[in-house]
């Protein structure tokens, strides 16, 4: 649309001079608030990117990308056959059997939670809670040793530390003459203690071997099998292939299930900030439509003797939506520079005003999430410069289209 003559007077129009510094001033003010703007935007999309990042990584530190199971408080039929078939997928870095049951935890105090039989060799291919132990080692969950090791805060609810004794009941239930049914009692020994800095983990989750899970929850093998797989996202394709090979007796459950309507909140809110912080963007542009506006009431003798050289009204509104397009264009350059610059440095920036104020942000006494994490992405850059260039170019059209329509002899009347 934009030919030569309609770029080179479009930008002398971006020169000031010395009756338009007035119009140059709004310029300058429409270039920073596009900027600051854009620099809002990157910035707080980082960071909605990292809370995610950071929450999706620890919660899968704990559950797996995908679980085959059996029949609902059953043990799974012929689990090697099923470890192989789903080991032999292409999509699996690592398959893990487990025995998972409710629980409950007596000592000082009691509670409830989740009994997780694990094999301690195995589980490092599916989890990495062996990385976020506090004391002791899951190693020590040998079968037959009858050890435990609990969330950091259960064991604080409980009452209890390495060393201690802690019963567990389990909704397995036996009968006798004397005494009737009763649920299964064990008594375990406390041998470590692990922080995923998740509540739901922390306060909720014990670990025990597999074969003394199996021996209290009376089954024989395990009730499921864990997966870690190359990519999470794929997890829906994976499990469908593994339930075609595996049958009908088996089930396979992803993440993406269990956890859906989490993700699915943190997803849509940060949809919704980036509309909310987009109408900043919009508010920015206005100044831009201002000036646009002043400069086609000061331009306006020139637009007639344009006119009445030749120029079409296409051509006179090329040459103002030049000047507009520029001013987005460098607004955008400054806003996607600063915006990039501050996400990749919030984080040490964050510890560097704790250190100088001495106010703690995200106390870890407090939140579990102790340090502020950014993650910047290239689409949402792109995104952000898109639809600040959208906004920008529909300003102009306005001021363009006034311009257009510029009648030469009412224009130079009083001139």
């Amino acid at each position: 649309m934009f030919r030569p003559l309609e770029l080179f007077i479009g930008l002398r129009y971006t020169r000031a001079k010395r009756r338009n510094q007035f119009i140059s001033f709004i310029s300058t003010v429409s270039i920073v608030c596009i900027a600051i703007s854009v620099t809002a935007l990157i910035t707080v999309m980082s960071v909605m990117n990292g809370f995610d990042d950071e929450l999706r990584s620890r919660i899968l530190g704990a559950i797996s990308h995908a679980t085959v199971s059996g029949m609902p408080g059953e043990a799974v039929q012929d689990w090697p056959r099923a470890v192989k078939i789903a080991g032999d997928n292409k999509h699996v870095l690592g398959a893990a059997p487990y025995v998972e049951s409710e629980a409950f935890l007596q000592a000082r105090r009691s509670t409830g939670g989740m009994l997780r039989g694990i094999e301690p060799a195995q589980e490092p291919k599916v989890s990495d809670i062996d990385q976020h132990m506090v004391e002791g080692k899951l190693g020590e969950l040998t079968p037959g040793s009858w050890h435990i090791v609990l969330g950091r805060e259960l064991a604080m609810q409980l009452g209890v530390s390495v060393g201690d004794k802690v019963i567990v009941a389990v909704p397995a239930f036996q009968s006798s003459p004397i005494t009737g049914s009763v649920p299964n009692l064990r008594t375990f020994t406390v041998t470590g203690v692990f922080e995923m800095g998740m509540q739901e983990f922390d306060s909720g989750l014990a670990l025990v071997s597999m074969t003394d899970a199996e021996r209290l929850n009376r089954l024989g093998g395990p009730t499921g099998i864990r997966l870690k797989l190359d990519d999470m996202f794929n997890a829906r394709g994976v499990a469908r292939e593994l339930a075609d090979q595996l049958g009908q007796v088996y089930r396979v459950d992803t993440w993406m299930d269990s956890h859906a309507n989490f993700f699915s909140a943190i997803s849509m809110e940060k949809k919704v900030m980036f509309i909310i912080l987009s109408l900043i963007i919009l508010v920015a542009v206005i100044n831009l439509i201002s000036m646009l506006m002043m400069l086609v009431t000061d331009k306006q003798a020139d637009i007639a003797i344009l006119r009445t050289l030749g120029s079409t009204p296409r051509s006179i509104m090329g040459m103002f939506m030049v000047q507009g397009v520029l001013v987005g264009f460098v607004g955008i350059g400054f806003g996607v520079g600063l915006g990039s610059l501050l996400s990749w440095k919030l984080p040490a920036i964050v510890k560097w005003i704790e250190h100088v104020t001495g106010v703690t942000f995200l106390s870890p006494d407090v939140y579990y999430i102790s340090e502020l994490p950014s993650k910047l992405l290239a689409s949402d850059v792109g995104w952000v410069a898109l639809v600040t260039f959208l906004f920008s170019l529909l300003a102009t059209l306005y001021p363009a289209w006034r311009a257009s329509r510029t009648q030469p002899a009412q224009a130079l009347r009083y001139e």
